[in-house]
């Protein structure tokens, strides 16, 4: 049901430049606060201009950035109105293949996986079945269950530059989990968060299910800006939730500076800090985790499901020591407990080297397929990590999202919008897609990249495969 116009109007003095994407954030703002409301229409062009001493063009390209978004919908003769928000957030950026679907699927985010996996699987099941120990098997307890994966678990978090103490780390059953528990610990319903404005993808629905306000922060080639960052302490933001390792779809690097700088505001405003390294030790020369900068306000968590095996879903979760009792007891009411199972094989495959081999494995791996994508999109923009798992290429004039991915897919490659992770209407850096590596075979990956190279290199045209 459509509701009359709305009263609410955005605070003219709170705009920045560009304009057009400061009135479209506060719109954004005004709707996940509950100012606006599904089926509010909002005021018309001339006289949202006129009242903001704006141009009927910045305000129409603000509408524009907003029915990209899924935001709002214009309706020809009638106005543009709130749209009523998906439960789920924002489509997924991976697309739906069938078993029978020929497609070459560049659109999931999955290591290199092998035969050398699954004998290694083999392996370890094969010993367990006489040497499992009867607490994992039979114990309720975490800390009897899980003894030995949270030793096993500060062994990998040195290898991920992180060193920290056993009482502070909690296993758990992959990265959404810890996720999940860092945020319920770091921030209360009502508050806002604040994180890249393209960033995670599951992080807009998870605020909205935990009753938190979220917002996209801008961002430059190392991640976010220490100034945009002050600036929406000053509007109350609480929690900070960063991408900093690459593993984030324009893949930046927060280096070791900008890392200090991002800690640095955090503290003057007593801000949290939510850490996903989800990737964890991949790229092997990168700066230290923001944990070991400030542990008393950085809740840090890694994974061995996206760098070794994606059915190990088994994570560790650094938590800052003054909120422990609070994570552990927000885990036990959500998950109980990491799989005891997972987390014994978990255990014995850093003991016994095997994490470690595969994880070398996996590199050289994801090495050999970024430089295939280098060669393959030579001479066109790109962003990539030397052995990350994606490369984001900004799209050409001419393109738009939508019709680049609907092209590539008639092609047989499926790939993800870049619309996917923006966290508000329209990030800089807006145009783009996601191409992941690890998927595919090699040669299913070379002609993936050779599809996607030819239509970068060529002005969209009437698609006569639709016919």
């Amino acid at each position: 049901m459509m509701h009359a116009m709305t009263s609410w109007m955005p605070d003219p003095a709170t705009l920045t430049r560009p304009a057009y994407r400061s009135l479209a954030q506060a719109i954004t703002t005004a709707i996940d606060d509950g100012r606006l409301r599904p089926g509010d229409r909002l005021p018309t062009h001339r006289d949202l201009a006129w009242k903001l001493g704006l141009s009927v063009q910045t305000v129409s390209r603000a509408y524009e950035a907003l029915i990209r978004a899924d935001a709002v919908t214009g309706e020809v003769g009638r106005g543009t109105f709130v749209k009523s928000a998906p439960v789920e957030g924002r489509a997924p950026p991976y697309q739906q293949i069938d078993s029978g679907d020929p497609a070459i699927d560049c659109s999931m985010l999955t290591p290199v996986s092998s035969a050398l996996h699954t004998e290694a699987m083999a392996r370890t099941l094969a010993e367990m079945s006489g040497t499992v120990r009867a607490e994992t098997l039979f114990s309720f307890r975490p800390r009897q269950a899980l003894r030995r994966s949270a030793e096993a678990g500060l062994r990998w978090l040195a290898g991920c530059g992180l060193s920290t103490r056993a009482d502070l780390v909690l296993a758990t059953n992959g990265a959404t989990p810890a996720m999940t528990v860092a945020l319920m610990t770091a921030a209360a319903p009502g508050d806002l968060v604040v994180t890249e404005a393209a960033g995670h993808h599951t992080l807009k629905a998870l605020t909205r299910y935990l009753g938190l306000k979220l917002q996209g922060l801008p961002c430059d080639d190392e991640g976010v800006l220490p100034d945009a960052l002050g600036a929406a302490c000053q509007r109350g933001a609480r929690v900070l939730y960063l991408l900093p390792a690459g593993n984030g779809p324009l893949n930046a690097v927060m280096g070791p500076a900008r890392r200090a700088e991002i800690v640095s505001v955090a503290r003057r405003h007593d801000m949290a800090i939510v850490e996903n390294d989800a990737w964890g030790p991949l790229e092997p020369d990168r700066p230290a985790p923001l944990a070991m900068l400030a542990p008393e306000r950085v809740f840090y968590f890694t994974s061995l499901t996206k760098c070794l095996l994606p059915g190990l879903r088994l994570g560790w979760l650094v938590v800052p020591e003054a909120q422990v009792t609070a994570a552990f007891g927000r885990h036990l009411v959500t998950n109980w407990m990491a799989t005891g199972l997972i987390a014994e094989i978990g255990a014995r495959w850093v003991e016994d080297s095997t994490a470690w081999r595969l994880l070398d494995w996996q590199r050289s791996q994801l090495a050999r397929r970024n430089r295939m994508a280098a060669a393959a999109l030579a001479g066109l923009p790109m962003r990539a990590n030397p052995h990350g798992l994606h490369v984001w290429l900004p799209l050409p004039k001419g393109w738009d999202e939508p019709g680049f991915v609907n092209s590539a897919r008639l092609r047989g490659v499926a790939i993800a919008p870049g619309s996917a992770f923006h966290i508000g209407p329209e990030p800089a850096q807006a145009q783009g897609v996601r191409l992941c590596l690890g998927g595919p075979g090699e040669s299913d990956l070379e002609q993936a990249l050779t599809t996607v190279a030819r239509l970068m290199r060529n002005l969209p045209e009437p698609d006569f495969l639709t016919i």
